[in-house]
């Protein structure tokens, strides 16, 4: 009986000792990467026109910010045709730098149609439409104590029971600069035409200032910043599927869309 025990621990160490050798390097070949131009452009009521054009560059490059210079933009309304030039600007606001814009201040009313078209000077050409949609307002927002004197904060608002609705939800403390607390992207498929609330965890004191504002998206928003959100998530995750971005533009990526929103601030009390 020892001697068949000694033979097996001999076994298994010669099995562990080749398995030592199973590993083999694998050079893979990558091809040549083709830069795509990046647009991302979110025309706001009573703000000027701009938007940001940058071009794609290699995972494996050193981090940078490729912009295109020679691009041309131009964004249609109502059969006027508004032209943004190459002028790199920051809004303070939204803590966001611009590579194109204009003085020109967007306007219109609900179901309004925009359309935008880029191009370079290498034949890239990107175009995309969006609508201006109506604006859902706050109906109220509260907040409750818990025994530990920590608040949970509700708002709520009414969904349209007409139309298939898409939201973001936002919660910043003190201002728009600082860190979100809540980040909320969803539709209204479980719960059409009622009133929906968002709700926080107990994660509020008293005296906290907060400003909560309600989006009202299109779908290719929507579904624009989930696979945002997905492919953050899964880089450099190694248990992680990869996700691809969806793009909302045709002839490269990004986003061309509207923001339409309420936006309230409360201090809680």
């Amino acid at each position: 009986m020892k001697k068949k025990l000694y033979l097996c621990i001999q076994l298994l160490s010669v099995l562990l000792l080749g398995a030592c050798n199973l590993q083999k390097d694998i050079e893979v070949v990558l091809p040549a990467h083709e830069p795509q131009l990046v647009v991302e452009c979110y025309l706001e009521p009573g703000q000027p026109y701009r938007l940001s054009v940058l071009e794609t560059v290699s995972y494996f490059d050193t981090p940078q910010i490729p912009v295109v210079p020679d691009a041309k933009v131009f964004i249609t309304h109502n059969g006027r045709q508004i032209e943004l030039p190459f002028k790199i600007s920051f809004d303070e606001q939204y803590q966001k730098y611009y590579t194109h814009s204009s003085t020109e201040i967007v306007s219109g009313k609900p179901g309004d149609v925009y359309t935008l078209e880029v191009w370079d000077g290498t034949g890239r050409r990107v175009t995309g439409t969006t609508s201006l949609l109506q604006q859902v307002p706050i109906d109220t927002i509260e907040w409750r104590y818990n025994s530990k004197d920590e608040a949970i904060l509700l708002t709520s608002f009414q969904d349209d029971t007409n139309t298939t609705n898409y939201y973001r939800y936002l919660v910043h403390s003190d201002s728009l600069q600082e860190g979100t607390n809540r980040d909320i992207v969803t539709d209204d498929a479980l719960v059409k035409g009622q009133q929906i609330t968002f709700g926080s965890g107990y994660e509020f004191e008293k005296g906290d200032t907060l400003t909560v504002t309600l989006y009202h998206i299109e779908k290719k928003y929507h579904d624009f910043l989930n696979s945002v959100s997905n492919a953050r998530n899964s880089n450099g995750n190694p248990f992680g599927q990869p996700s691809k971005v969806k793009s909302a533009v045709t002839g490269g990526f990004g986003i061309f869309t509207t923001l339409v929103y309420d936006r309230k601030t409360v201090i809680i009390d």
